[in-house]
C-alpha cells in the first residue's frame, strides 16, 4: 500500500486557516431584517369619561381616584392593607407549581440558546481507527496492522448569517418564556387577592344572613305568642315560618363560595385543600385603595407581560425571515484534520485542509416559498401584536368604567340601606302599637336584608374591580424572574 503523506508544520496550518477565515468573515453579512420594537401607541387615554370622573378629587360619589402617568408599585396587593393577604400571596409565590414549571422552562430555553450558539464556533472532535488489512497489489501479498488517530475541525463560516439569525430566534424564544413567567406571576397574584376577597365577602354575607335568621326566629316567636293571645291569625304564623325557611336557603350557597375560594387558595399555593387551609378573611380588615396609579397607554407595552410576549413572538418571526433568506445563498464550510497514521512498519503525520461551497440551483421554488411564508408569518404576528395592545387598552378602559360605576352603585346602595333601616324600624314600632300587620314588618325586613346584602356585594365588587385594574395595568410583574434569580443567588453570595 502506498501512502502519500506530508509532515505538518504545526505553525503554518493555524495561520493559514485563521487568515482564510478572517477573509471570508470580513466579507460576510447577516441577511434579513434587523428587528425593531414597534413604536409606542399614540393614544393618551383609555376612556376619557372614566378618567375624568375618577381623576376629580372633589368627586364625592367615588371613594377612589386615579393618578395618571404613575406606574403600579411592587407588591401592589399591599395597597389593601391586609397582613393576612400579604402572607398568603408570598406563600403562593414561593409554592405555586405553575411558576416552578415556568422557571424550569426558561432555563431549558436558555440552554437551547447556548446549544444554538455552538454553531457559531469551530466544531472540534476526535477520531481514531484501527484494523488489520491484506494487501494484494504487491509481488508478495501481506497482512498488516494499521491505525489512524487525531483531531478534526469543522467550521461553518455562516457567510450570510443564517446561524446568527437562529441564535437570535432562540434568544427571542427565551424572552418569550420569561414573559410567560411574568404573566403567570401576574395571574397568580391577582387570583390570590380575588379569592381572599371572595372568602371575606362570603363571611360578611353569612354573618348578615345569620343576623337576619336570628330576627326571623324572634319574629316567629312573637307571632306565635300573639296567635295564642288571639291577636293574629294562623296565616301570620305561616308567613313568619316561611320567611325563616326561605332565609335559611341563603346560607349554603355562601358557604360553598367560601369553601371553593379556600380550596382555590390552597391549590394556588401548591398544596391540596386538606394539606393547607386558608385563613378566614374579614372584609373589614381590607382597605379600599384611595389612589390607584394608572400608567399611560404609551407605556403599556413595557408594563404588561402579554404585550411583551407578543413582542417576543414578533421578534422570533423577524428572525425566521433572516433564516429563510440565508438559505437562499451558498454555505461555506471549512474543515481540517491532523492525524498520526501508521500501516505495517511505516507511519507518518498527515494533515488536510478543505473548503466547501454548496448553494441551491434549482429546488422547485421551495426556498423562496419558505421565505415568503416567513414574511407572511411576520405580518400575521405583527397584526396579533397590535391586537394584543388594543385589547389591553380595552381591558383597562372596562375596569376604569367598572370602578366608576361601582362608586355610583355604592352611593345608591348606602342610600337604599339607610332607607330600608328606617322603614324597618318604623314598621316594627307600628306593629308593636297595633297599627299594621306582621306582613308589613316581614316585607320591611326583606327590603332591609336585600339592602344589607347588596351593600356587601357592591363593596366586594369595588375590591375585585380594583384588583382587576392592578392586573390590567401589569401589576409591576415585568422583571420578576430576574428578581427571583437574584434572590436565589443572594444566599450563595452571603455564604461565600
Amino acid at each position: 500500500m502506498n501512502i502519500h503523506a506530508r509532515v505538518i508544520n504545526r505553525h503554518q496550518l493555524p495561520t493559514k486557516v485563521g487568515a482564510l477565515s478572517a477573509l471570508v468573515l470580513l466579507s460576510a453579512c447577516t441577511v434579513g431584517p434587523d428587528f425593531q420594537t414597534p413604536p409606542a401607541s399614540p393614544s393618551q387615554h383609555y376612556d376619557q369619561q372614566a378618567e375624568q370622573r375618577l381623576g376629580q378629587s372633589g368627586n364625592t360619589a367615588s371613594e377612589q381616584h386615579i393618578d395618571p402617568g404613575k406606574k403600579v408599585s411592587a407588591d401592589w396587593w399591599s395597597a389593601f392593607r391586609s397582613h393576612k393577604l400579604d402572607q398568603v400571596v408570598r406563600c403562593a409565590i414561593d409554592g405555586n407549581l405553575e411558576l416552578v414549571a415556568a422557571d424550569a422552562t426558561i432555563r431549558q430555553a436558555a440552554s437551547s440558546v447556548t446549544a444554538t450558539e455552538g454553531a457559531l464556533y469551530p466544531q472540534v472532535d476526535f477520531a481514531a481507527q484501527a484494523g488489520r488489512q491484506r494487501i494484494h497489489n504487491t509481488k508478495e501479498p501481506s497482512v498488516t496492522n494499521f491505525y489512524a488517530i487525531g483531531p478534526r475541525v469543522g467550521f461553518d463560516l455562516d457567510a450570510f448569517g443564517g446561524n446568527k439569525r437562529q441564535v437570535e430566534q432562540q434568544q427571542a424564544f427565551t424572552d418569550l418564556q420569561k414573559h410567560r413567567f411574568e404573566a403567570a406571576y401576574l395571574t397568580l397574584t391577582g387570583n390570590v387577592a380575588s379569592q381572599a376577597l371572595l372568602i371575606a365577602s362570603a363571611n360578611a354575607q353569612m354573618h348578615a344572613v345569620e343576623k337576619l335568621l336570628a330576627n326571623d326566629a324572634k319574629n316567629l316567636e312573637l307571632v306565635r305568642m300573639a296567635h295564642l293571645n288571639g291577636s293574629t291569625t294562623q296565616i301570620d304564623v305561616s308567613l313568619a315560618e316561611t320567611q325563616l325557611t326561605q332565609d335559611r336557603t341563603l346560607l349554603p350557597p355562601l358557604a360553598q363560595q367560601r369553601d371553593s375560594a379556600r380550596h382555590a387558595l390552597s391549590i394556588l399555593t401548591g398544596k391540596g385543600p386538606a394539606d393547607w387551609i386558608a385563613p378566614d378573611f374579614d372584609l373589614a380588615e381590607f382597605a379600599l385603595p384611595s389612589n390607584v396609579p394608572v400608567s399611560l397607554p404609551s407605556e403599556m407595552a413595557h408594563d404588561r407581560p402579554d404585550v411583551l410576549q407578543a413582542e417576543a413572538e414578533l421578534h422570533m418571526a423577524s428572525a425566521a425571515i433572516g433564516v429563510a433568506t440565508a438559505n437562499l445563498y451558498p454555505h461555506v464550510e471549512l474543515s481540517a484534520f491532523l492525524a498520526q497514521s501508521a500501516s505495517g512498519n511505516g507511519g507518518a503525520a498527515l494533515w488536510g485542509f478543505a473548503a466547501g461551497l454548496a448553494g441551491p440551483i434549482f429546488d422547485g421554488g421551495t426556498l423562496k416559498a419558505q421565505r415568503q411564508a416567513a414574511v407572511d408569518g411576520y405580518k400575521a404576528t405583527l397584526a396579533s401584536y397590535q391586537q394584543t395592545v388594543i385589547n389591553s387598552f380595552g381591558q383597562v378602559a372596562d375596569t376604569l368604567q367598572a370602578i366608576n360605576h361601582d362608586a355610583e352603585q355604592n352611593l345608591a346602595q348606602e342610600d337604599a340601606l339607610r332607607a330600608a333601616e328606617t322603614s324597618l324600624r318604623l314598621n316594627q314600632q307600628a306593629y308593636a302599637q297595633g297599627e299594621n300587620s306582621i306582613l308589613q314588618v316581614l316585607e320591611a325586613e326583606r327590603a332591609y336584608e336585600q339592602a344589607l346584602l347588596g351593600q356587601i356585594r357592591v363593596k366586594t365588587a369595588q375590591y375585585l374591580d380594583t384588583v382587576q385594574l392592578y392586573v390590567a395595568l401589569g401589576g409591576n410583574s415585568v422583571g420578576v424572574f430576574e428578581q427571583r434569580v437574584a434572590s436565589r443567588e443572594e444566599p450563595k453570595r452571603s455564604y461565600q
